[in-house]
Order: C-alpha cells, then sequence, then structure tokens
C-alpha cells in the first residue's frame, strides 16, 4: 500500500480576535486532498506569531508553553496518522480527526462487501416487510455491481470512502452499455443501492452521502392498452384451443378487474365479497405492496368469473406466469392486435378504456389501481386524459358546427 503524506499547519484565526488584542492558533490537517481543521485552544498575540516557524517568538511571555502544546499537538496527529499506516487499510482525515479527539473511527468497509451485508438484513424482512421477488431485485443489484467494479476497477472491491458522484455515473453508464439495461431498470437498481449507500452514512462508515447530488434521469412512460375495439375484438374472439380460451378469460377478467397475474392466481372464492351496495366485490391484498384493496365486479368480469367459480378454493386453473405471456403471443397473432398483450396491458385497458374513458375520476383509477399516490397515476395516466378530453371536444366542435 502507498503511504500518503499529512500535513499539519498552525495558523491564527485573526477573525477571533477578543477585546485583549489576542486570536485564537488553530490546527489544520491535510490528508488525502482533505482538511480538517480544530481549535488548538491556545491565544496569541498576532504580533508575536511566527507563520513560517509555526510557533510563537519568545518574546511573548507564554512562548515556551504554548509552543511546547502545539509541538505534542503536532506530534499526537502523526502519531495517529503513522498507527494507521501501519494497520494496512484505507482511512480518511476523518479517522485522523476521530482519533486524535478520542472518538471511536469504523473499520474501512468496502462497496461490495457492505453491501453484501446490507443484504442480509433486507432478506431479515422477508415475510414482513417484503416479498421474496423484491430481495431478489436488491440481490441483482449485489450482482450488477460487483459486475461493474471488477469491470472498471479490475480488482473484486473497492473502498466506501473512494465513492464519488462520478462513480455512480460509470455505474450508470456500465448498466446502460454493457447489461443493456432500459433507463427505467437503471433507475431501480440505483435507487436500490443507494439505499446501502444511505445505511452505511447513518452507521459511520460515510460521513456523507457521496451521491448527494445526483439527479435521476426522468423516463415517460409510453402506456400501452387496449381501445374500445381492440378490447371487443378479443372479448368475441373464437378460440379453439383448451388454454388458449383459459388465457383470453384470464386477460379479459384483468382488463375488467386491474388484477395483475398473481392476484389473478391467487384469487379464491373466499376473495368474492357482497359489499356495501349489495353489488360482488374482489376484497384481497395486493401482491405487490401487500395492501389490502377492493375492486367491484362489472358486468363482462361477473361472466368470467361465472364460468369458472366454484363454492370453493382457487377461481381460476393454474398457468405459469411464462405460458401465460406465450399464449398471449399467440392470441395477438390471431386476433390481428398489433400490441403486445401483458399482464400491464391488461391493467392498463382498465385504467384508460374502461375507466377513464367512461368518466371515472383520476383519484377513483388511483385507488381501484393499488398506486400509493395519485402522483403515480397522473404519470403514467395523464395524456390518456388528455386524449378523452380532446375526443369530447370534438364531439362538441362538430354539434356547434
Amino acid at each position: 500500500m502507498k503511504h500518503q503524506i499529512m500535513s499539519v499547519l498552525f495558523y491564527l484565526n485573526k477573525a477571533k480576535t477578543n477585546q485583549k488584542g489576542v486570536c485564537p492558533i488553530y490546527c489544520r490537517i491535510t490528508y488525502l486532498k482533505k482538511r480538517r481543521e480544530f481549535s488548538t485552544g491556545q491565544f496569541v498575540n498576532p504580533t508575536a506569531w511566527n507563520p513560517k516557524k509555526q510557533l510563537v517568538e519568545l518574546h511573548d511571555q507564554n512562548a515556551i508553553v504554548i509552543n511546547a502544546e502545539l509541538s505534542i499537538i503536532s506530534q499526537k496527529l502523526k502519531t495517529v496518522h503513522l498507527k494507521l499506516q501501519l494497520k494496512g487499510s484505507n482511512f480518511n482525515v476523518a479517522d485522523i480527526m476521530n482519533i486524535y479527539s478520542g472518538r471511536m473511527v469504523k473499520n474501512e468497509e468496502n462497496v461490495y462487501s457492505y453491501y453484501c451485508s446490507f443484504l442480509t438484513g433486507v432478506k431479515g424482512l422477508i415475510g414482513k416487510d417484503i416479498k421474496q421477488s423484491t430481495y431478489n431485485k436488491f440481490n441483482y443489484v449485489g450482482n450488477d455491481v460487483k459486475a461493474f467494479i471488477k469491470h472498471k476497477f479490475k480488482v473484486n472491491d473497492v473502498g466506501l470512502t473512494s465513492l464519488n458522484l462520478q462513480w455512480l455515473h460509470d455505474f450508470e453508464y456500465y448498466l446502460k452499455t454493457v447489461k443493456n439495461q432500459k433507463q427505467i431498470t437503471i433507475n431501480k437498481s440505483i435507487q436500490r443501492f443507494r439505499k446501502s449507500i444511505k445505511s452505511a452514512v447513518a452507521e459511520g462508515y460515510l460521513d456523507v452521502d457521496p451521491f448527494l447530488l445526483y439527479k435521476t434521469k426522468t423516463v415517460k412512460p409510453v402506456v400501452v392498452f387496449l381501445d374500445t375495439d381492440e378490447l371487443k375484438t378479443l372479448e368475441e374472439a373464437q378460440l379453439d384451443h383448451p388454454k388458449l380460451r383459459l388465457v383470453k378469460d384470464l386477460f379479459v377478467f384483468s382488463c375488467y378487474t386491474g388484477l395483475a397475474y398473481y392476484e389473478i392466481s391467487n384469487l379464491e372464492s373466499k376473495h368474492i365479497i357482497k359489499g356495501f351496495d349489495g353489488e360482488l366485490w374482489i376484497q384481497m391484498n395486493r401482491e405487490k405492496t401487500s395492501k389490502p384493496f377492493s375492486v367491484p365486479l362489472l358486468p363482462k368480469a361477473l361472466e368470467v368469473l361465472r364460468v369458472y367459480q366454484k363454492d370453493r378454493g382457487r377461481v381460476f386453473p393454474n398457468i405459469s406466469n411464462q405460458r401465460y405471456n406465450t399464449f398471449l403471443k399467440e392470441i395477438s397473432a390471431l386476433t390481428g392486435i398489433d400490441k403486445n398483450l401483458t399482464t400491464h396491458t391488461a391493467r392498463r385497458t382498465f385504467a384508460s378504456t374502461v375507466l377513464l374513458y367512461n368518466d371515472v375520476p383520476m383519484e377513483i383509477v388511483s385507488e381501484l389501481l393499488g398506486h400509493s399516490n395519485m402522483k403515480i397515476t397522473q404519470e403514467s395516466y395523464g395524456k390518456v386524459v388528455q386524449k378523452k378530453i380532446s375526443l369530447e371536444m370534438m364531439k362538441v366542435s362538430k354539434k356547434l358546427k
């Protein structure tokens, strides 16, 4: 390990000269281009201070005592610096200052090794605050961090104190160019990685968040949904294969309830209840957030439900997510619907064609979709509302001609 020089400088803080005409002597230590300053507790008349020799001239009556104290401070700082060097681990100017002032200093941690310990904490929350799928996403980020460090620095790990804003920009560039990730995925990865860094700050491994000035690149969501004609085409499609019919029914059910794949898969008869209005509702927990939600069963959804619902247990036959999406592609080709059919498409169709196009207020749409706040709904479906307004205004325009 290459040893770095630490400099110790004593200077007068003339801005704090008191009524007796004496000012405090400050000490400044510089290491790895970082500084720390503190008061030595000694005072001197500025005329007796020799800045070149870093001491008080002997004509001052307190010169011997003050100079001895400054020498002791300098020697203590150099001793701390030497001990940290002999340990062979990375350290910074804050570590030197902490030890000198009697505060405990955290051992140097590395980026990937710390993320692994952070990941252990996240794992302990599975089944309590988060789901296994959420943990898996944090784990994927850890793999990307490890691969990036190897790719960029040609080592297995780097120190936490080496992190800066450029480091994060380089990581973002790596995810985009080497891993071919889309910006929305990159934003999520960086968000998860930054949680570990904020934890490192809280634990004292870092003085400040090195990524504090980082700005996430905004991504304008493209909302793909079926319009009224496309939805009708899908509903009326005659499919011979039983699995294709099942997948079509599941998709249509999602278009009229907003349920995601895993929610449909886990839907049981016990989740179908009679609401306060005497109508049937679905009442269960949202798969992604585990938060309870309720959605009324519209006539088209009821038609599908009556075909499959039994007295108890799961409503729909089991089908894997992979096969579900594969069959959706086949249905898209058979029906001539030139759009990527997924459960996200169905949920967006529910929000747009079924709700917003039928004048359901945005706040109710947000509630039925299970969004954590209105901003998410507005960002995704604001243009849909604008299109609806445009269509209505065109109708008004025609009437006024």
